[in-house]
């Protein structure tokens, strides 16, 4: 069994918000799997949801490019947020994100291969970090927008049928602040539902209660957690008065697809202990 550290005490209540005891007996009942911590923290106490672990948190960015009907977008990777904001970084990101939307080439190493591969290792020599492209992304449709946030860190492409290049704009700025999970209700996968309705089932406000009624609550919650994690059916956060749905009608527009993107998302970057790694060398 793993052992639980101080820095899991940490991640799982930076993660949760909730104490330190509660989150120290969930790990431990857990035997240090986090994230098998929240699933059962969800089920025991109710908690709605955990924030992503902050080991996904890479550093890069990520650019994209509009053309009439299509565009293209591609996450650059450096090892700390520092090299991601050097000239040298931003000038080959930039090479990258143009060749992309001139090849239209998603394979990384097709995309990457002569000139660019060239240029990547010339980067790593020169400021000493590695540097990987991931993610190179197409969306084509009757119209297309997007919308980059918080310094390349998150962003994301709207395709509309119908609509214009500033609708869905507006429309990809909202999925970048409330990353909803698909654009309807009945695009959410079968086993999200049926996860979803494992953990309210175990909730402590079911026990004992007909089978009727459990039913009949859990398909209240589903409900909710499907508006709420539903694009059409959020309210759009320049308005909240209106649904992104509603935007949309309003413009003319059918949402067809997103595509969000956010730095980091899916690496595993390895935790060191600093102080114990100088302690280790210094006993060797």
């Amino acid at each position: 069994m793993s052992k639980v550290t101080p820095a899991l005490v940490k991640e799982l209540r930076d993660r949760t918000g909730l104490g330190m005891m509660e989150c120290k007996k969930a790990l431990t009942e857990a035997g240090a799997d986090i994230d098998l911590a929240i699933e059962n923290l969800r089920k025991s106490s109710g908690l709605k949801a955990a924030k992503k672990a902050g080991r996904t948190a890479a550093e890069g960015k990520i650019l994209v490019v509009i053309q009439p009907g299509v565009a293209v977008a591609v996450e650059v990777n450096s090892e700390t947020d520092f090299a991601a904001g050097d000239a040298n970084f931003i000038g080959f990101a930039d090479k990258v994100v143009e060749k992309l939307a001139a090849t239209k080439e998603t394979d990384v190493a097709k995309l990457m291969a002569g000139d660019l591969e060239d240029a990547r290792e010339a980067l790593v020599q020169k400021i000493g970090e590695n540097i990987t492209v991931r993610r190179p992304s197409i969306v084509e449709a009757e119209t297309v927008g997007a919308y980059v946030h918080s310094n390349g860190k998150i962003a994301c492409i709207v395709a509309l049928k119908g609509g214009d290049e500033e609708l869905a704009k507006d429309i990809a700025m909202h999925v970048t602040a409330s990353n909803p999970r698909v654009v309807r209700g009945e695009d959410m996968p079968e086993e999200v539902l049926e996860k979803e309705k494992e953990i309210i089932r175990a909730q402590p406000d079911m026990a004992g209660k007909p089978s009727e009624i459990v039913e009949k609550m859990i398909g209240g919650r589903i409900s909710k957690f499907l508006k709420e994690n539903s694009l059409l059916d959020q309210p759009f956060v320049k308005n909240p008065e209106q649904t992104v749905g509603q935007l949309a009608k309003a413009g003319g527009a059918e949402v067809i697809s997103f595509l969000r993107l956010e730095v980091g998302e899916g690496i595993e970057v390895e935790k060191v202990d600093f102080a114990a790694e100088v302690a280790a060398q210094l006993k060797g």
